[in-house]
């Protein structure tokens, strides 16, 4: 077991420390174990190779700095470790800093001993000093809010359906475009492509080319987090978009990871010839591996709850999907509104209350906010103490602001859940509905 720089003695003879490359076979074999479901035999290879990959990609996301351990030091054991993945995520297309705090485990034996605490203490630590202006992470469920975290970006979501609904080709019909894989060549291509997609969505991932090539052909065999990409060609050579899609069914369904086609090419004439494909890449794998895997059934996108592409295939994939959700911790409010300020400007001044001017004062009970707006402009956002329970413009109790800043939820779905959950007046009620309005998300975080 490599030394590693011991962060804090946490008594019982346990150490917490920061991982090395040395601690790479151990760490696998730990997460393998840790992660093990109780209907398998043995521990999932898989993590042995998403391990890998987050200890060996490109940095700075990767690298094993950017773990934590927890060790036993009578038997040098592994017994709890996170990681902390550095990337990039956009609000409204502004780029801002994240920290994702995954994996996450704990031996069984170890648990309840406040081992999470303390390596979450550090990872918000180490987020800060890198200016990452919120965390993430994705889990079971309630677990996280002890460390100030609240669900509030939809994370994952869509539509599924059997393989027979796909459509066949008619006779003598050839499809429109051709299918082939990605090369490197092609990243710039599927960088912008997707970056243009993501317009339609409040919060989105945003990807270096560095770790779009560590997507197409970094990450090691076998690991679940890995897709297939492939390039959608006119049949004069033009690209006309890509998709990804995971290289083997899952409990007898194949999905699709992510879609997006250039501008002015029609999602209906495309669709089908997608869903063709990948039809025929679930029926190959399944003849391959036989009677090691479930029965080939479904297909799935998962694409969100809002994409262009489930108009043009809802009787193929008619089931909806509905959605989990990321944690987020936002430490500095204060500072993540400032950050975004241009978006909620171009809110307002879409809005009714063009050119607003005044205070606005959020209580969250405990703390608040003071936002202050001159012709429309957001100028200063400060911390405020109420004074009392009913002082303030609007109120939110605990986190559910979050929920409002994210566009997981409009001010009448949190009102409505929340009774302590108030407006002022009108005008309050028609700013707060005009800078946060509800929009969905689709994060592909990196992991």
């Amino acid at each position: 077991m490599a030394a590693g720089d011991v962060l804090r003695d946490l008594g019982n003879g346990l150490i917490l420390r920061r991982a090395t490359i040395e601690d790479a076979q151990d760490l696998a074999a730990f997460y393998m174990e840790a992660f093990r479901q109780p209907d398998e035999p043995d521990p999932n290879p898989g993590f042995l190779a998403a391990t890998h990959d987050h200890l060996h990609g490109p940095r700075p996301t990767y690298g094993p700095d950017n773990f934590t351990i927890v060790e036993d030091t009578a038997s040098g054991a592994i017994v709890s470790s996170i990681g902390l993945l550095s990337q990039t995520w956009t609000y409204g297309g502004i780029e801002f800093a994240v920290g994702r705090i995954e994996p996450v485990a704990t031996h069984a034996k170890y648990r309840r001993r406040g081992l999470v605490r303390a390596q979450f203490e550090v990872a918000h630590q180490w987020s800060a000093e890198r200016g990452e202006l919120a965390q993430a992470i994705t889990g079971i469920p309630y677990f996280y809010r002890q460390f100030g975290y609240e669900m509030t970006i939809e994370l994952g979501g869509g539509r599924e359906g059997s393989k027979a609904n796909v459509p066949n080709l008619k006779d003598g019909q050839q499809e429109p475009c051709l299918i082939r894989p990605a090369t490197t060549t092609d990243l710039p291509f599927i960088k912008d492509t997707d970056e243009r997609g993501s317009s339609r969505y409040l919060i989105t991932c945003r990807r270096d080319e560095a770790l779009w090539r560590h997507e197409l052909c970094g990450r090691m065999e076998g690991n679940f987090n890995g897709v297939l990409f492939r390039i959608l060609e006119a049949p004069s050579g033009e690209r006309l978009g890509y998709f990804a899609y995971h290289p083997r069914p899952w409990r007898g369904t194949l999905g699709l990871r992510a879609y997006e086609l250039t501008a002015g090419h029609s999602w209906a004439a495309v669709t089908p010839t997608v869903l063709r494909y990948l039809k025929q890449v679930g029926e190959a794998y399944a003849a391959e591996h036989g009677g090691q895997i479930e029965p080939f059934e479904r297909l799935a996108f998962h694409l969100g709850t809002e994409h262009p592409a489930y108009a043009v295939s809802a009787s193929v994939l008619p089931q909806i999907n509905r959605p989990y959700a990321f944690y987020m911790r936002v430490p500095d409010l204060s500072a993540f509104l400032s950050h975004i300020a241009p978006v909620l400007e171009q809110r307002l001044a879409a809005s009714p209350l063009a050119g607003h001017g005044g205070e606005l004062r959020l209580s969250f009970y405990r703390s608040g906010l003071r936002l202050s707006f001159e012709q429309g402009k957001l100028t200063q956002v400060e911390s405020w103490q109420p004074g009392h329970a009913e002082d303030g413009d609007a109120a939110f109790p605990d986190l559910t602001f979050l929920k409002l800043l994210f566009g997981y939820r409009d001010l009448t779905e949190i009102r409505h859940a929340f009774p302590d959950c108030w407006c002022r007046d009108d005008v309050t009620e028609a700013l707060l509905s005009a800078l946060f309005p509800k929009r969905p998300s689709l994060v592909w975080a990196v992991n």
